[in-house]
């Protein structure tokens, strides 16, 4: 049986080669439950939450991972977060139409591609490349070629009721064999979209790498918890400032926030409003209405 909503990272210990496979399915489901758009755009964003949590298990940190892709085409936006400890949330813009087409020409002109992360320790780093290739999967491929100067090979699917990643990439401080490599990546791609959507990670593994000494790691549970609160709201209306908030409360007499990425619901008063502007005050009056 699959396991669902998963993280496995494995080794080929005589190679040289990490990788990292993930399932995400009620956490899928979640996620998408607060998007709107049409099906080929709700399936990006399943590949794409796929995509940032395999990625954050690539690296060692304290703090989230965010990948953001921005164009000026049918599609607009695809941001997804993951975390140190495999908490995931996304969103996706697009036109109510959107033509299907390479993700490079689904996003138009000038679309970007951009990788932050931010440590809970230290000052963020980013990553920006343009946007190129056939789907996410090369575009991320391309990412780790430009930046890292890494062989990263991934896969990614989703379809209505799942979505799943594939990664391999050689290890920062071996010496990588290239037959070896060049090996490993073209039985990785055997993998079929309905292997890849119905098979588990150790199966998928035996099946695609058994003449291989492969290590595979303990699994990591992976779920949607969306970051928003009120006191990071709170942060979010100091920076704008005491002169901004004063004008939105003398025209609306309150002020309203929604989270995108999970629907959540904040109000605020007036006496919210000064409370949040005291930055050493912790007392707040409205409740969070869901």
């Amino acid at each position: 049986m699959i396991e669902q909503d998963i993280l496995r990272r494995f080794l080929f210990e005589e190679l040289g080669i990490r990788g990292v496979w993930v399932n995400i399915t009620a956490s899928w489901q979640t996620a998408k439950k607060h998007q709107q758009g049409p099906e080929n755009a709700q399936l990006l964003l399943g590949q794409g939450l796929a995509a940032v949590t395999l990625l954050s298990a690539t690296i060692k940190f304290n703090g989230s991972m965010i990948m953001q892709i921005q164009g000026e085409g049918d599609f607009k936006a695809l941001v997804a977060q993951a975390t140190h400890d495999r908490n995931l949330r996304g969103l996706i813009r697009t036109n109510e139409v959107v033509d299907n087409g390479t993700l490079s020409e689904m996003f138009g002109n000038n679309g970007r591609l951009v990788l932050t992360i931010e440590p809970e320790d230290a000052n963020p780093y980013q990553g920006i490349v343009a946007l190129e290739g056939l789907n996410l999967a090369n575009a991320l491929e391309a990412y780790f070629e430009k930046s890292e100067q890494l062989n990263t090979r991934v896969w990614l699917y989703a379809n209505a009721d799942t979505a799943m990643g594939l990664l391999i990439q050689e290890l920062p401080s071996k010496n990588l064999d290239s037959k070896e490599w060049e090996r490993i990546q073209l039985l990785a791609h055997t993998l079929t979209e309905k292997e890849a959507l119905t098979w588990g990670a150790e199966e998928l593994l035996y099946k695609l790498f058994n003449e291989d000494t492969v290590r595979v790691y303990e699994p990591e549970t992976v779920q949607f918890k969306c970051s928003c609160g009120r006191p990071r709201i709170e942060r979010t209306l100091r920076a704008l400032g005491a002169d901004e908030l004063n004008s939105i409360l003398a025209e609306q007499g309150k002020i309203e926030v929604n989270c995108e990425f999970c629907g959540a619901h904040y109000l605020f008063d007036p006496i919210d409003v000064a409370n949040a502007l005291n930055a050493e005050s912790t007392t707040t009056l409205s409740d969070t209405v869901h």
